[in-house]
């Protein structure tokens, strides 16, 4: 418990650029309820103790941008997903932003059934864990610079080394090349985003099967 809590802290205390959004700083707010939604997720985790880490590139604005979870939205976050005991209200996690209608994220829909659907447990991270935005407009994605895959690395290793991680699978190319840099050995899948969804399910099945 002590350790993710030290985790947690160290993101929350991490410098970004003015287009990246670290939604776990004590700059705002409401990122206090991103860092407890992230210490309920990671708690969870431990309970499962899952052998596969899924390494996405980094979080999406209407997803862990907005939760401080990785692959999830605000959706998935209240309300889980059936075969699933992760999210849901009832675990303590809360919105850190009250909305009306509750956003949903493709990638974290995908991403989830298919862990249901082979019945394989799995953490979710990102090899850079804040959000990435184009300058001056927050609700926007854009692919992390190599100088945040590297302040994305420390986490990464950390996050491996918590969880006694056995195999790790990287989602897209960034988060390959962040694995390979780091000599991590990784199985590659295609990301699930822009008609890569049978791609992405098949390749996760391949290794499942393989393991």
């Amino acid at each position: 418990m002590e350790d993710l809590i030290r985790f947690i802290e160290d993101l929350a205390a991490t410098e970004v650029t003015s287009n990246v959004f670290n939604q776990y700083s004590y700059e705002y707010e409401e990122n206090a309820i991103r860092r407890d939604n992230l210490l309920i997720y990671l708690k969870e985790m431990s309970i499962l103790k899952p052998k596969f880490i899924l390494v996405g590139e980094a979080p999406g604005y209407r997803g862990c941008r907005l939760t401080g979870v990785p692959f999830s939205s605000e959706y998935l976050l209240i309300n889980n997903m059936e075969g699933m005991n992760l999210f849901g209200e009832d675990k303590g996690y809360k919105l850190p932003i009250e909305s009306d209608k509750l956003l949903k994220e493709p990638t974290a829909t995908i991403v989830w059934q298919t862990f249901i659907k082979y019945d394989v447990k799995v953490l979710g991270w990102n090899a850079f864990p804040f959000h990435p935005h184009k300058e001056g407009n927050r609700e926007s994605n854009r692919t992390p610079l190599k100088k945040e895959l590297l302040i994305g690395e420390k986490p990464l290793i950390e996050i491996i080394r918590l969880f006694n991680i056995e195999k790790v699978i990287a989602m897209g190319n960034k988060a390959e090349e962040s694995l390979n840099k780091l000599g991590i050995s990784c199985h590659k899948v295609r990301h699930p985003a822009q008609g890569g969804k049978n791609d992405f399910v098949q390749g996760i099945k391949s290794i499942i099967d393989r393991t």
